[in-house]
């Protein structure tokens, strides 16, 4: 077995990251959960660091798996880590498209790295970041969509108004 990282901007962590993380860890030795700014994504809300730790709260019940903020390349940062494995999760026919892309343009700079794709859960199919997001934003509920030891953290960093408290 190995390491694998999975990667992704985490805006925020949703359960069916949670889940994703979760059967990596059952597979790989260690799982590497690494933080990022995506130029398709320019939009968080909240900085890598605050990300990371929603993501650390959210997986921490998993005991082989870390997490890390990453700048740059997924590949470089695998690189120097000898990592040779990267996890997506899929919801659906798009993110495929998408991540297909992402993992061609990889293997295409990285031929050593592989990329793994692990399916959705059938309960988290329709959630994404981006929903829960707007949801929040609006008031409204989240607490089948996030871990619910970040649901309050959610709810106040995403929801109406300013940012009371940081993470």
């Amino acid at each position: 077995m190995s390491t694998a990282i999975y990667p992704g901007s985490f805006d925020p962590p949703t359960l069916g990251h949670v889940d994703v993380a979760e059967r990596a860890a059952g597979i790989f030795e260690g799982v590497v959960i690494c933080v990022g700014s995506n130029v398709r994504k320019d939009s968080a809300r909240l900085s890598g660091e605050e990300r990371a730790a929603l993501v650390r709260a959210a997986v921490g019940h998993i005991g082989n798996v870390e997490v890390e903020v990453m700048s740059g390349l997924l590949i470089d940062f695998a690189r120097e880590r000898d990592i040779r494995v990267v996890v997506k999760g899929l919801r659906d026919v798009r993110d495929f498209g998408a991540e297909q892309e992402q993992a061609l343009l990889n293997r295409t700079m990285a031929p050593e790295i592989e990329t793994v794709f692990v399916v959705s859960d059938v309960r988290y199919g329709f959630v994404s970041s981006s929903a829960v997001r707007e949801i929040s934003l609006h008031g409204g509920e989240v607490r089948e969509m996030v871990p619910g030891g970040i649901l309050e953290d959610v709810q106040r960093l995403y929801g109406r108004g300013e940012r009371s408290k940081r993470i």
